[in-house]
């Protein structure tokens, strides 16, 4: 069984069409790259993925369990969809850490938040959970090189340190699916790098994880599939190998050109 099924998604705003009818899956353990021109449908797709959007139709499937059915109004309560969206974690492009709090707070900040709604008695409990959220974001921020940063606060990180933290703090909600809304766009060729390095590693390790991405070279060596969007349908999509060697839409041999 897939661990991601997404059918015929839809979604409109007013009257443009953005989603017309997206279907895919995937399985536990791959990476999806997802390429194509701005206003294809890309960032939109990861939204609604996320429930930042609400998809007008379609239904979404976690390990053959339903988050999201367009036609079912017991998973659009508030209730469900704070529960559905912890499957999903999201690293945007801008980063959006909270400029307030240190590195080891923006990790530990919505897994907090998260144990209190969750923990019938998180006060008695409190000092313990706290202990434990912050070791397990310590031992992210070992993951990704910045175990020194740990006090920091953003202004006083680079952009890629940023966007490693963004995905630290992804992590400590331990998603079942990891999504990346073009990690690397705010970024110069070297922090790029760092920052795909880290996305790698995370591969190696078995994670899920759904990449929005202009990087085609990433797309190509880092994905087990890949998908290309064109005026809000999946214009083609396949292995790096077929989309890359051998494409076969006329619009996909034009964008790989640009």
């Amino acid at each position: 069984m897939a661990l991601l099924e997404v059918d015929t998604l839809t979604k409109s705003f007013g009257d443009t069409r953005v989603l017309k009818g997206i279907s895919f899956d995937m399985e536990s353990g791959e990476v999806l790259s997802i390429i194509g021109s701005s206003g294809s449908g890309k960032t939109t797709l990861l939204r609604c993925l996320n429930f930042l959007e609400t998809a007008d139709g379609g239904s979404i499937k976690v390990d053959g369990q339903a988050v999201f059915d367009a036609a079912d109004p017991s998973l659009l309560s508030p209730k469900a969809i704070r529960h559905n969206r912890t499957h999903f974690g999201l690293v945007f492009q801008s980063f959006n850490l909270f400029p307030q709090y240190n590195v080891l707070q923006n990790l530990t900040l919505a897994a907090m938040m998260k144990a209190k709604e969750d923990t019938p008695d998180f006060s008695k409990r409190k000092k313990e959970i706290t202990e434990e959220l912050n070791n397990r974001a310590l031992d992210l921020l070992k993951r990704i090189g910045l175990s020194e940063k740990k006090s920091n606060y953003p202004c006083e990180l680079s952009g890629g340190q940023q966007q490693r933290v963004a995905i630290a703090r992804a992590l400590m909600l331990t998603p079942r699916i990891l999504c990346f809304d073009e990690p690397t766009s705010a970024l110069d060729p070297e922090l790029t790098k760092e920052v795909l390095r880290v996305i790698k590693d995370l591969k190696a390790a078995g994670n899920t994880m759904i990449v929005v991405t202009h990087e085609m070279e990433f797309a190509r060596n880092a994905s087990d599939k890949v998908i290309f969007m064109a005026k809000g349908i999946i214009e083609e999509s396949g292995t790096p190998e077929e989309l890359f060697t051998s494409p076969k839409s006329p619009l996909l041999k034009s964008f790989l050109k640009q």
